[in-house]
């Protein structure tokens, strides 16, 4: 675990970086005008970017003192990101809010308000229309489905990104060592009290989403891998199924043939059959190979992020670390 030492801090916003050279300047100086009242800090984690994202959130720590920047050695994914500065946090409570301006900072306070009247610990932001493209929705729509019966989330819960966390459930949050972090499935694992709060949503000021195919499916795997046995369950009950249905098609087969002397073109369904049987083969074989290579991995001590270099609010110099893992 990072750990620093400092001024009591009410509020901390952890921004997950990643291509955001020309929007993070204006996003952080539109969350400082935000907070004026509230003792605040913002940390900025950069995810291996391709642009300039580094030096210009380099830049914004070296000369705010309420700004602490941490830069990765390569593209972790959000979750992880997310996970780095969490770490780092000092807050009473921890805002998490993408770095694309979908989520409006003048949002922020609403949901601090929330956590603190309602005596919550987690809040998630519930948007009144939704700004995200077509693909992005849709896939938003199966992510909160599957978790609804995987991690046993209520139905009326929507897993934003956008949300507030007691600095209780931080500490628990942040005992996660694994290679994998799923955020929101690390929350329902640790606490059910949490409240949600309806906030605007924008659209992107620039470029597209970051979540692609690739990444969306990645982020699926671990929350039903990582973090519940049902899946694997299921496909068992399934394999139990077809098993149990081709016993008994097979017994009634043959006791028809025994006292009926029936005849049937058998090898359609047998080839029929033949298939179903092998696609659950392969489907148990690729469960089984993404459990184990995710648990060796695992046991073979995979960082969840590799910190390249540091700015922090106590030295405002640029730290080059050692090259350093947690």
């Amino acid at each position: 675990m990072i750990t620093m030492k400092g001024e009591k801090i009410i509020l901390t916003v952890v921004i997950p970086v990643y291509n955001s050279a020309y929007t993070i300047t204006k996003l952080v100086e539109s969350i400082t005008n935000e907070l004026v009242n509230i003792p605040f800090e913002i940390v900025l984690v950069n995810d291996g970017s391709k642009d300039d994202s580094e030096h210009v959130c380099e830049s914004l720590a070296y000369y705010d003192s309420k700004i602490n920047f941490i830069s990765l050695r390569k593209n972790f994914g959000e979750h992880n990101a997310v996970l780095c500065g969490l770490n780092i946090s000092k807050g009473e409570y921890a805002v998490i809010i993408d770095d694309d301006f979908q989520n409006p900072p003048s949002e922020i306070k609403k949901l601090y308000t929330h956590i603190v009247s309602g005596n919550y610990d987690v809040v998630y932001s519930k948007y009144k229309v939704k700004k995200h493209d077509f693909f992005r929705n849709i896939g938003s729509k199966f992510h909160n489905m599957m978790a609804t019966y995987i991690l046993d989330k209520p139905s009326n819960l929507y897993l934003s990104s956008f949300k507030i966390i007691r600095k209780e459930i931080i500490k628990d949050i942040i005992r996660y060592t694994g290679p994998y972090p799923y955020i929101d499935g690390l929350i329902l694992q640790t606490t059910d009290n949490i409240g949600t709060s309806i906030t605007e949503h924008q659209s992107r000021e620039t470029g597209k989403s970051n979540y692609t195919l690739r990444k969306l499916i990645s982020l699926y795997l671990n929350m039903f891998i990582n973090h519940s046995l049902k899946p694997i369950r299921i496909f068992m009950l399934l394999g139990f199924l077809f098993f149990f249905l081709g016993v008994v098609s097979t017994g009634a087969v043959l006791i028809d043939y025994i006292f009926n002397n029936a005849f049937y073109s058998s090898w359609v369904y047998f080839s029929l059959l033949l298939e179903t049987m092998s696609g659950l083969q392969l489907l148990f074989i690729g469960i089984i190979g993404e459990y184990m290579i995710k648990r060796i991995t695992s046991l073979g001590g995979a960082p969840q992020f590799v910190i390249k270099s540091t700015v922090f609010s106590q030295k405002k110099k640029r730290i080059v670390s050692e090259e350093y893992s947690i």
